[in-house]
């Protein structure tokens, strides 16, 4: 039992990591991400007063313009955990290419994969953005890191977390036993455990999709949506609100806070992309957090967490949030397709198609 009113994560990660196996330097990595995360949050804090918001000429390896606050991050991200002799390679959404650390630092024994800055094209407009990770093993037979390495299915992650730069600076973590938040104390500079054992509500009347793609979904999805607009005169016989923030840190925190369901499915939008979330560094770190909380996370057709990537930047489907939800969507998923199913809610006259 920690004492939530002031345990600092140094403490919290000292006493967990002695009930790890091999686990002696995933304190020292996990600091370094905190202190990555405390320097960010306070690049974010400045904004404009800082000249951090403004996009850059450059576009990164996803096709998307860098805004100033994205290559800031990345570099403190990686000039934080790069020299303590715990990782032994990076990798960035905002990189080419995997990096190994310095020859002149020490290599260390975990690979960190990172999102500098989620949500960073809501930075301008003053929406909570984050930072996601996750640590896996570097393989300790090999004297040279490679990049498929990093391809290892979300089962294989040590930890998984993000921060959230919002109206107080937090630490979402997750070392494989529950799921913990800190808070930043700014007057200390310390990271101060405010919940412990966090566990997603299974009833919930929310959900988080991007509904200006509707026209693009698949039936399944359709049709889960359909059923939670039709409200209490519905299947579900309950009212819905819908939740979107386009930022994945936020969204899924609220998911982790308030339950409910989060759905950026495969859709025909572009077919060549059978996603649009990066499966190592974004969906599957927000996937382990997620089962670590009680909820469930899937591609639709399959458990996420035991996916294995194929490249470094590969996208992927996620679906995630509350267990029974979660379960809904994949049984319709599941079952044969019904294409004469007209719904009224994505008929002419639905606020979610357009006008033909």
């Amino acid at each position: 039992m920690y004492l939530t009113d002031h345990t600092t994560l140094a403490q919290y990660l000292i006493e967990e990591c002695r009930q790890i196996p091999d686990a002696a330097d995933l304190a020292g990595l996990i600091l370094d991400v905190a202190l990555a995360c405390k320097r960010i949050a306070k690049a974010v804090a400045m904004g404009s007063l800082a000249g951090v918001l403004e996009s850059e000429q450059t576009v990164n390896v996803q096709g998307e313009t860098q805004k100033k606050l994205d290559v800031v991050s990345d570099a403190i991200f990686r000039h934080s955990t790069e020299w303590s002799g715990h990782v032994a390679a990076v990798a960035s959404e905002e990189l080419d290419h995997y990096r190994p650390v310095p020859p002149a630092y020490p290599k260390g024994r975990y690979l960190l994969a990172y999102d500098p800055l989620d949500g960073s094209s809501n930075i301008d407009v003053n929406v909570a953005v984050g930072s996601i990770f996750s640590v896996l093993r570097a393989p300790s037979d090999k004297a040279e890191v490679e990049e498929t390495d990093f391809l290892q299915p979300g089962t294989a992650q040590v930890a998984a977390g993000y921060g959230v730069y919002g109206p107080s600076t937090l630490l979402v973590l997750t070392l494989g036993r529950g799921v913990v938040i800190f808070t930043l104390d700014p007057g200390l500079g310390e990271f101060i455990l405010t919940k412990s054992d966090l566990k997603i509500p299974e009833e919930t009347q929310e959900f988080a999709i991007n509904a200006s793609n509707s026209r693009f979904w698949e039936p399944p999805v359709q049709r889960y949506v359909a059923e939670c607009l039709a409200g209490q005169s519905g299947p579900r016989e309950k009212d819905f609100n819908m939740r979107w923030i386009a930022s994945l840190v936020a969204d899924a925190h609220r998911v982790l806070i308030r339950g409910g369901v989060y759905l950026y499915p495969r859709d025909t939008k572009q077919p060549s992309k059978p996603g649009r979330l990066r499966h190592l560094y974004e969906a599957s770190p927000i996937a382990f957090l997620i089962e670590q909380a009680g909820g469930a996370a899937s591609t639709g057709a399959r458990r996420l967490m035991e996916v294995v990537p194929k490249t470094l930047h590969e996208r992927i489907p996620l679906i995630f949030g509350s267990s029974a939800e979660v379960e809904r969507i994949v049984a319709y998923h599941r079952e044969p397709s019904e294409p004469d199913r007209e719904s009224p809610l994505f008929t002419r006259r639905c606020l979610f198609l357009e006008n033909k």
